[in-house]
């Protein structure tokens, strides 16, 4: 009889179970165990679990902590020139196609299809590009690193994935994109100077005619192409990336860089309080170019701040006397990091160097 309790037991359980071996009662997930959204270009956060897309630089990437969160918005404080900070546009800009995000591109100075035209080219995987190299050296023997002996013998793991898979890229800045792959994702485009002015019923309290405008284009393009999650079951899940040029200069209206004592001082902050919950509720991410240099109100600048999520300054070395500093013989200027976000937890992701410093080679824009 005890045989026989036993025996019903036993196949009581193994009917309990399913597939492989695990039991009917457990929830089965997707594979991998991952819950969020699979969206090319994109990665789970290790410390917060928050969507990360990447800058398109990825030295910047791991000194904000992995990427940018989408939903988040990216504050670059233009250098004097504005050269490097409109490299670090294209790049965000540039990444987008090669991941196959859709673009909004809006401009007061320069036209939308001009700056997709002078998108960097990137790399390809079978090309050794100048990080690689300088970063690789050839050890000898003597020199490498110990291991343990049961693991000399097992298979290396790829050092460089496939373009699809692989979450950043690296670009030539010598050389542009090609017109092939432009066409392959869809643009977005907003120029000031060509949009229609908006009626009076639609003008926001306290804000100018252009950054109205541009509030109305983007979240006309955010509901109508469903980066809001409206349409979950119609189209597949894609990652809105917009930027917007040298907001808060004269050519957007604004007249803080003009004066002290500006006629619309929080015409811009109310822009960006907007515009940051546009992006918190869709699937987008922003990056805004700022004259920082040439506003000259401190306490604008403290508010267009607070109301960035994250915020990066360049300095460049171009008419200074670092330039012909020796400490700095092998750089271009240096970068700031003003603010960084705290997604879902207590604390920011802060880097352990403090100072930091870029360069661009003959083909890429590195920070070191």
């Amino acid at each position: 009889a005890a045989k026989m309790a036993a025996r019903a037991g036993g196949a009581a359980v193994t009917a309990a179970r399913g597939r492989g071996g695990a039991p009917s009662f457990q929830r089965r997930g997707p594979p991998g165990g991952s819950r969020l959204a699979a969206i090319a270009g994109t990665r789970p956060a290790v410390r917060h679990g928050q969507l990360l897309l990447s800058t398109g630089l990825p030295s910047l990437d791991s000194v904000l902590g992995g990427g940018l969160a989408v939903g988040t918005l990216l504050l670059i404080e233009e250098d004097k020139y504005g050269v490097y900070s409109h490299l670090l546009f294209k790049y965000f800009l540039a990444e987008g196609v090669v991941c196959g995000h859709d673009l909004f591109v809006a401009s007061a100075k320069e036209l939308p299809t001009s700056i997709l035209k002078e998108l960097p080219a990137p790399l390809l995987d079978n090309c050794r590009n100048e990080v690689g190299e300088e970063a690789v050296t050839v050890k000898s023997e003597d020199d490498s690193m110990q291991i343990a002996w049961r693991y000399q013998n097992l298979p290396k793991m790829e050092a460089s994935p496939s373009t699809s898979s692989r979450f950043g890229h690296y670009y030539d800045v010598s050389k542009k994109m090609s017109s092939e792959l432009l066409q392959s994702v869809k643009c977005h485009s907003f120029f000031l100077p060509e949009e229609p002015s908006l009626q009076p019923a639609i003008k926001m309290h306290n804000m100018n005619c252009g950054y109205a405008r541009l509030l109305q284009s983007i979240q006309k393009i955010i509901y109508q192409e469903g980066f809001d999650g409206s349409h979950p079951q119609k189209k597949q899940k894609n990652i809105l990336r917009i930027g917007i040029q040298s907001l808060g200069s004269m050519l957007w209206d604004d007249d803080i860089c003009c004066t002290e004592n500006p006629e619309n001082a929080h015409s811009i902050t109310k822009f960006l309080y907007v515009l940051r919950g546009l992006l918190r509720k869709s699937l987008s991410a922003c990056i805004i170019t700022v004259p920082a240099h040439l506003i000259q109100n401190k306490a604008i600048m403290e508010r267009v701040t607070n109301l960035s999520d994250v915020v990066v300054g360049l300095e460049s070395f171009i008419g200074s006397e670092r330039e012909t500093n020796p400490l700095y013989k092998d750089y271009h200027g240096l970068i700031h990091i003003r603010q960084i976000p705290r997604l879902n937890c207590l604390i920011c992701d802060v880097s352990d160097t403090k100072d930091l410093a870029f360069r661009l080679k003959r083909k890429q824009f590195t920070i070191e």
